[in-house]
């Protein structure tokens, strides 16, 4: 009996270890991601974490919002009011969603951009549009201008809400760096991190409610991921399931696109495949510090400083965190270290004297190294050369003083 309880515990511990082990390698396997393209890129450094046909050119639907919002908030105040045209309204086709907004009917800025990002509102955009740009047509140039500016040259707009057309693309590593530059303005994370909003009442038109088309970000909802803090969804029969969002967990803040994807049976794999994209980041990359600020890099001896002063520790100036894989060792990290050639006392503690860097995935991390206290310069060598004179002065005043009596004498 003691026998077979000892063999029944063996195996259940051999099945504890194979389950824990077979959950690290599974942790550590890229998401299967069925959408034609996507991409998992970290905010600070831009370093991609995933890509699947990253550069490939892709209709971006409704994501397109982000690009009209983001000029919205450069050109205008939230609390101003604006006015519905005609145009803006009338030239929404049919299926493509709206806010049911009222010729005539005024909305702040930051209504109809709330209309825009939470509830996807095709006419929003075209308002917004004509405020900003003065007419669609303008804003849609200054859109591709923007996409200049940002040296993206696989993105061009024709239109301001991504209705489908040929000529109206980007790349999931395009659309990630649009996002980079819209959530550097905390007006654009706030709406667009909104699982909600409510419009009051306005001289044209009753109380509008409406929930995030993002699922992701509203909570109770089958599809809800707490660490996600904006988004923006998008769908045309020709683009798929789009969505471009950005979430943030363990001080690291990542930025995910997928383009391309399918609904199954009722469910749009952008949710899944967003979710299962932030899982494999967080899971497999940590922001970690790989230098501490006062930290001892290396130690130098400076040749005329006093015995008590002379070896010089140099510290680290500043602290340098960075992303790095879970499988790399901040200490197997390779560094550079400069110091200054030829140093001489005095110095003074807290003076720059080198400085150590990493490069990381082609990126730079740089430190100054300071003294970590004063060096006083050495007396000795002082007494040495006023010893040395005062030979040289009494040398000479003897042959002096010879001279003078030997000339005596003569």
């Amino acid at each position: 009996m003691k026998l077979k309880l000892k063999k029944l515990t063996i195996v259940l511990i051999a099945i504890f270890i194979l389950w824990n082990t077979s959950s690290v390698f599974a942790n550590s396997e890229k998401p299967d991601i069925i959408s034609q393209a996507a991409i998992l890129m970290d905010n600070k450094s831009g370093k991609i974490l995933y890509a699947k046909n990253e550069n490939e050119k892709m209709y971006p639907a409704s994501t397109t919002k982000i690009v009209t919002a983001i000029l919205t908030l450069e050109n205008c105040n939230l609390d101003e009011v604006v006015t519905v045209s005609y145009d803006a309204t009338m030239s929404i086709p049919e299926g493509y969603s709206s806010a049911s907004l009222q010729i005539g009917e005024t909305l702040t800025v930051e209504q109809l951009l709330q209309l825009l990002l939470v509830h996807s509102a095709n006419d929003a955009a075209n308002v917004l549009a004509e405020y900003v740009g003065g007419s669609v047509e303008s804003f849609v140039s200054m859109m591709n201008t923007k996409m200049n500016e940002l040296g993206l040259s696989h993105t061009h707009f024709t239109n301001t809400f991504g209705m489908h057309h040929n000529n109206h693309y980007t790349t999931a590593q395009d659309l990630a760096i649009i996002m980079k530059y819209c959530i550097k303005n905390e007006d654009f994370r706030k709406l667009a991190g909104s699982a909600s909003c409510a419009i009051p009442a306005t001289n044209k038109y009753d109380t509008r409610k409406y929930n995030s088309t993002n699922e992701l970000i509203i909570p109770n909802n089958r599809n809800y991921y707490p660490y996600l803090t904006s988004g923006k969804t998008g769908y045309t029969s020709q683009a798929g399931d789009c969505l471009v969002s950005c979430s943030y967990k363990d001080d690291l803040e990542l930025i995910c696109v997928v383009l391309g994807g399918k609904t199954v049976n009722g469910v749009s794999t952008r949710f899944s495949e967003t979710r299962n994209l932030y899982q494999y980041g967080y899971d497999n990359y940590s922001v970690k510090t790989i230098l501490n600020a006062n930290d001892i890099v290396t130690q130098i001896e400076i040749s005329n400083g006093t015995k008590d002063t002379k070896n010089l520790d140099l510290l680290a100036n500043s602290t340098i965190r960075t992303l790095l894989a879970n499988t790399v060792l901040e200490e197997d990290l390779p560094f550079k270290i400069n110091v200054k050639e030829n140093m001489k006392a005095p110095i003074e503690q807290g003076d720059p004297l080198g400085s150590i860097s990493y490069t990381i995935d082609g990126v730079e991390y740089k430190s100054d190294l300071i003294a970590s206290h004063c060096v006083e310069k050495s007396k000795l060598l002082n007494y040495i050369a006023e010893i040395g004179i005062g030979i040289l002065i009494l040398i000479l005043m003897i042959k002096i003083f010879f001279y003078k009596k030997k000339k005596k004498f003569i």
